[in-house]
């Protein structure tokens, strides 16, 4: 995470910007009334599928018995018809 104060986010806006999009990096903004957070558009599209997709308690189950699931009891990715 890359923190930055509101003086030098203002005069650095591009290069955050880019810093975020092409490293996904993540910048602290420092306020003196709090904080915010830069993210690139692909990262809060994760994040807010995430948010969503683990929201849906079948979602959830089926994605916890996966990952508990014996590798040795998985379907081989070659034998699935998409």
């Amino acid at each position: 995470m890359y923190n930055t104060n509101v003086t030098n986010a203002r005069a650095n806006l591009y290069n955050l910007i880019n810093m975020a999009i092409d490293n996904d990096e993540i910048i602290n903004i420092n306020t003196k009334n709090g904080n915010a957070i830069l993210i690139s558009e692909e990262d809060y599209n994760s994040l807010i599928e995430t948010l969503y997709l683990s929201s849906d308690p079948e979602y959830k189950k089926s994605l916890i018995n996966g990952k508990d699931t014996p590798i040795g009891e998985c379907i081989d990715e070659e034998k699935i018809e998409w």
